[in-house]
């Protein structure tokens, strides 16, 4: 709900011009990839993780740039409906890479971390 908050206030202010400006897939992945490091990844899981969320990141891009070439008021029953899709796929390769510890904590605590500009919420 909160990603979706923070599309709908990127719509609001036009998506630039002195408002919020949304972070890159980089410095995102660069956050996500220090806040899994409590999860003590190894070699391989780092590999795939980093592939996963870039991929994940980079299609959350896509849909914003998406409603905003569309122009008018987005759908925001598709827009949450694009997001759950996105986020129950990637969470879907997370457990084939993470052990179901590492998946649990990261969802109970990392997660939560990555959100509203890695600020707890």
């Amino acid at each position: 709900m909160l990603l979706f908050a923070g599309v709908l206030t990127i719509q609001a202010q036009g998506g630039g011009g002195g408002g919020f400006q949304m972070p890159t897939v980089e410095e995102r992945m660069k956050v996500t990839m220090e806040k899994l490091a409590e999860l003590k990844l190894d070699k391989d899981q780092t590999t795939k993780a980093d592939s996963i969320f870039a991929n994940y990141y980079r299609a959350q891009n896509k849909m914003i740039e998406d409603m905003r070439a569309a122009g008018g008021q987005p759908d925001r029953e598709k827009m949450r409906a694009d997001r759950e899709k996105m986020t129950g796929e990637r969470d879907e390769k997370l457990k084939k890479v993470f052990t179901e510890d590492q998946f649990k904590k990261f969802k109970d605590e990392i997660e939560p971390t990555l959100r509203r500009g890695g600020r707890q919420q």
